[in-house]
């Protein structure tokens, strides 16, 4: 949806308004970067961002009804259109005028593009003016693509600088980045420069250049005290304190993937396909995928035991001095 959208835009098809939903935020800001560039044509577009949850909607109106002084058409974005989704009672901040904005959407300016940003999972389907916006705007759902999708556009975002990756290579990089994409734009941006010449990634050029986030190090962590290859685990746990994380930090996220290790293999056994499981639990295929595929799955027995430990180790974090660092080094070098 948003690729045809996106050629729409390039082939200067620009609607009057566009509405965006969904928590993925690399289509909010690729959707607006590319509206931005389709709008300026000899000189920079005239924009106006809004908050909704500060400004009432009528400002965005009066917005988009005034004529543009320093181009032929203006950009308004309108951030955070609570009024789209489920009410949540007490936590309105502003009385929006949502008549006058059914109004003006039967009429939108057309020397002003604007773009509604609704960063919500779901929009209430029963209102109104949400009906209205999906019949006047082109409504676009900005949702992280399922695991092959995802694949497809890192493969795709790599043939833009004319390279090429390897399937092992594109698995590391959702691995180490996650499914954020504006990340993993980033990380495929830097590794493309870095190859100059060359055309291909590997997985070791990932490995190498890709930067490492906590959550990564800490489930990577785990996998090599799980696999019991105890000295790995107390490898990686050293590099972390020299990069001065918390003990107690690491006992929390360590304490978190087991929890969500267990429920992923609870979840199989009782039948769930991956993407059910994904959807229950709320993580990326990828990463169940990761889960159900390792070779040296622990039994439930370990996991509970590691996490019982892991317990105490916390307490003792919480309740006592000395050598606070020993304490998960200790657990780490013994064999469940």
């Amino acid at each position: 949806m948003f690729t045809n959208v996106w050629k729409d835009i390039k082939n200067g098809q620009i609607a009057p308004v566009y509405c965006i939903y969904g928590e993925e935020s690399y289509f909010v800001d690729e959707t607006v970067k590319r509206i931005k560039h389709a709008l300026s044509t000899t000189e920079e577009v005239e924009t106006t961002t809004f908050d909704l949850e500060e400004s009432p909607v009528d400002v965005m109106v009066d917005e988009a009804d005034t004529f543009p002084f320093f181009s032929e058409r203006k950009l308004i974005v309108a951030k955070n259109a609570s009024f789209l989704k489920a009410a949540e009672k007490g936590k309105e901040k502003i009385d929006h005028d949502l008549k006058r904005l059914e109004n003006w959407l039967n009429h939108p300016s057309d020397f002003s593009v604007t773009i509604l940003i609704a960063p919500y999972e779901k929009l209430d389907e029963r209102k109104k003016i949400t009906k209205l916006m999906k019949e006047k705007s082109v409504m676009l759902h900005a949702e992280t693509p399922k695991e092959n999708d995802l694949a497809v556009w890192i493969r795709t975002e790599v043939n833009r600088f004319n390279k090429n990756i390897e399937d092992e290579a594109v698995d590391k990089l959702v691995e180490m980045v996650g499914a954020n994409m504006l990340q993993l734009q980033i990380e495929i941006e830097k590794i493309c420069l870095y190859l100059g010449d060359e055309s291909y990634i590997t997985v070791d050029i990932v490995e190498n250049l890709v930067a490492k986030t906590l959550e990564h190090d800490a489930f990577k962590m785990l996998n090599a005290y799980l696999s019991r290859q105890n000295a790995e685990a107390v490898q990686i746990y050293h590099d972390l304190l020299r990069q001065k994380e918390e003990p107690i930090m690491l006992v929390g996220l360590l304490s978190s993937n087991i929890r969500t290790m267990n429920n992923v293999y609870y979840l199989q056994k009782k039948g769930y396909h991956p993407t059910q499981i994904s959807k229950q639990l709320k993580i990326h295929p990828y990463r169940v995928k990761i889960m159900l595929e390792n070779r040296n799955r622990p039994s439930e027995e370990r996991l509970l035991k590691a996490l019982h430990n892991l317990a105490e180790i916390d307490l003792k974090l919480k309740s006592t001095g000395g050598n606070r660092e020993r304490l998960l080094e200790m657990f780490l070098l013994r064999e469940l």
